[in-house]
């Protein structure tokens, strides 16, 4: 039985492989939406916790001893700073901070000296990255003003004296649980650019496939051979299948060399989830393609359910941000459980465990919906 359903996926698989259109939305569009959309909401956003955003500064030699307290003020802000000189190399980092020429100087003088301070990337992260920066600065004004109210020279032994001095008020954060931010920038767009594609590729490419094999009478030919039914549809099953790992296994490398995507300590959970639902629009893909008359037919239901359960999935936009309504809707949704199984091992940190029920949700539904394309499945 899988010499010959093995045999069939094989085949399509390399049909498939000689079609532009496949090289186009498994192989580019994918990447061309994690870089527009990931960018647009914030990049890489979603970095983990405890993990320091580089901010390269442009120093001039005559900076003086106040741009060490900066720096200081800046690492305080989980900035790890980087002294960069040659301009090219400066303009490759996202957050760019240029310390004025004489600034100890100028400052002790009375002058007014101006920081500059730039970031590549606009969206969510922008506002937040200028806080942290301007919070460094308007500290180290203050460290001037109490050192001179104190009768005190500025210097940098004075100022030492003073980052000695233990706060009169602290906060201290403690985590209440495991991480539950909003996720953002690649972190939800590459995971939801990946449950969309795969559920649109396999959706449009089995379906049209099925339709197209039918209308030609490649399908009552195959039929014609000593293969089993069962045999012919499980290697139709197998194509679409291998069609969505292959299309994971891109995402996966992709997201992670190009855009330094974190999946997080469960990454073979990961891999087990995205595996599940590249099952489940198999499952879909055979259904769909027995059901319809036409490959104009199947193109536009499978399109348009692929972009409604990817909107009311969360693969769009973090369905945390949504209603109440919408957020419990999602988990009534093969494309909310992918997603939510996906937040709670990349963006919450949870363990493997966490997401077995979403797991065997979309192992049962597939099988509920390959037994129904069992059904329906002709060759004619």
């Amino acid at each position: 039985m899988f010499s010959d359903a093995w045999f069939i996926a094989r085949k399509e698989i390399q049909y498939w492989m000689y079609e532009r259109e496949v090289w186009v939305w498994v192989f580019f569009m994918p990447l061309v939406f994690f870089y527009f959309i990931g960018t647009v909401t914030g990049g890489a956003g979603g970095s983990q916790p405890d993990q320091k955003d580089k901010i390269a500064v442009s120093v001039p030699d005559d900076a003086g001893f106040l741009f060490a307290q900066i720096r200081r003020r800046l690492e305080e802000n989980d900035l790890e700073v980087v002294e960069v000189k040659d301009p090219e190399q400066f303009k490759a980092y996202t957050r760019r901070l240029t310390i004025p020429a004489g600034l100890t100087q100028r400052v002790l003088a009375g002058e007014q000296a101006t920081l500059k301070f730039q970031r590549r990337r606009s969206g969510m992260g922008s506002d937040f990255d200028q806080l942290r920066v301007s919070r460094a600065v308007y500290t180290t004004v203050a460290d001037l003003v109490v050192s001179e109210d104190a009768g005190n020279d500025v210097t940098p032994d004075s100022l030492e004296r003073l980052n000695q001095v233990p706060p009169s008020l602290t906060l201290v954060v403690e985590s209440a649980g495991k991480r539950r931010a909003i996720p953002s920038g690649y972190e939800q767009t590459i995971p939801g650019t990946m449950v969309m594609f795969v559920l649109m590729n396999v959706l449009s490419n089995g379906a049209i496939t099925l339709v197209t094999d039918r209308r030609k009478g490649l399908l009552r030919r195959l039929a014609s051979t000593p293969i089993a039914r069962r045999d012919i549809f499980f290697g139709k099953w197998l194509s679409r299948m291998m069609l969505g790992l292959i299309q994971i296994a891109v995402g996966i490398v992709a997201g992670t060399v190009l855009f330094g995507m974190n999946w997080g300590a469960a990454l073979p959970m990961v891999f087990v989830v995205l595996a599940a639902w590249a099952s489940l629009c198999a499952s879909l893909g055979i259904v769909i393609g027995s059901w319809g008359r036409t490959e104009g037919q199947v193109a536009g239901l499978s399109v348009l359910l692929s972009l409604v359960l990817a909107a009311l999935g969360g693969c769009w936009w973090p369905i945390e941000i949504t209603p109440q309504w919408m957020q419990t809707l999602q988990m009534f949704l093969p494309t909310g459980w992918a997603m939510d199984a996906m937040h709670k091992l990349i963006s919450f940190q949870l363990d493997a465990t966490s997401v077995i029920p979403h797991v065997g949700a979309m192992l049962v539904t597939t099988t509920a919906v390959g037994w129904l394309g069992t059904r329906i499945f002709r060759f004619a």
